[in-house]
């Protein structure tokens, strides 16, 4: 089952571990209890040791952009709790299921929906979002059980309520809430917003 409380997923996209405190303090702050690291972010494995060491204990921590076996066994090694994907890979899924994670797996298509429930993922993805759009989103629910389901790509705190209220959980947040050499203050700035667009949209 899903464990957080607020339905937004931080992406720090590009983070570094001598910075990626700082802006997970400003998220945390604001209220944000899931974060994730992108693989394709500079030693990306350190930076999920260091929140893991100091938020761990109140805030899911893991890695997106996760897309083989071998990234899991990665990022159980580093001590993340959650694996978020942009793809349909059921083995991976699986791997990571039995690994003990808690798995957000991307998607487009309702068959991609279904692979990605078989294989054992507790969330839905659905990545990029703003090319398939909230009415997208309101037919996949017309056939989806009543999974979490995350808008990913393209989101913002304008659009964010039309995802929510076509049927989605929540939203990973990637570069309209944190983007590489930004500072912290304006991770602040930026989360808030969105803490506030989707209280509004609730």
């Amino acid at each position: 089952m899903w464990q957080t409380s607020l339905p937004l997923i931080a992406i720090l996209r590009g983070v570094t571990p001598d910075e990626v405190l700082d802006h997970a303090g400003a998220l945390v702050d604001a209220g944000f209890d899931a974060i994730e690291v992108p693989l394709n972010s500079p030693d990306w494995a350190l930076s999920v040791r260091r929140l893991v060491d100091a938020f761990g204990d109140r805030v899911l921590i893991g890695a997106g952009t996760v897309l083989r076996e071998t990234d899991v066994d990665a990022l159980v090694a580093a001590g993340g709790r959650l694996m978020v994907t942009p793809n349909t890979r059921p083995a991976t899924i699986a791997h990571a299921v039995a690994s003990g994670l808690q798995v957000a797996a991307g998607f487009a298509t309702a068959s991609e929906a279904f692979e990605a429930l078989d294989a054992g993922a507790h969330a839905l993805k659905l990545f990029p979002a703003t090319t398939y759009g909230p009415g997208h989103v309101k037919a996949l629910r017309a056939v989806l059980p009543p999974v979490p389901l995350f808008a990913v790509g393209g989101i913002t705190p304008d659009n964010l309520g039309d995802y929510l209220r076509a049927g989605c959980t929540g939203a990973g947040l990637g570069g309209d809430l944190y983007r590489p050499g930004q500072d912290a203050g304006r991770t602040a700035a930026l989360a808030r917003g969105f803490v506030a667009a989707c209280r509004a949209a609730a």
